[in-house]
């Protein structure tokens, strides 16, 4: 996936994200609860090949970043989702966290609280 995290595909989605308590210009009208996505993702055999290569001369590891790209991306996705099946307006508070879950398997988490707003 070469899609780049920080500029998520914002076309169809209509939830507004940010880490924020808050949205500029509105209220939270209800709380809907905790909306997350999870991934766990490897890395591929090449990538962990030439990443473990590339670790001997230290430094950034492009293969790695990729891999990171891809599982916060769809972990993203997924939190998006979820909230939208909530009919949440919002997520507010949105956080990302990782766990190695088994040697070479990391976990993604993205979460955060599932909001309606109504403007002020």
């Amino acid at each position: 996936m070469s899609t780049d995290y920080r500029t998520p595909p914002a076309s169809n989605m209509s939830v507004i994200v940010t880490t924020g308590p808050s949205v500029d210009g509105y209220r939270v009208s209800a709380y809907l609860g905790i909306t997350r996505g999870i991934v766990v993702r490897s890395v591929s055999f090449g990538q962990g090949f030439v990443g473990a290569f590339k670790q001997l001369g230290g430094g950034n590891i492009e293969e790695y970043v990729q891999v990171c790209d891809a599982a916060r991306q769809e972990a993203y996705l997924m939190m998006v989702n979820h909230a939208e099946a909530l009919g949440a307006h919002a997520v507010i508070g949105m956080r990302y966290d990782a766990t190695e879950f088994s040697q070479g398997a990391t976990e993604v988490l993205a979460y955060g609280t599932a909001v309606r707003l109504e403007q002020v």
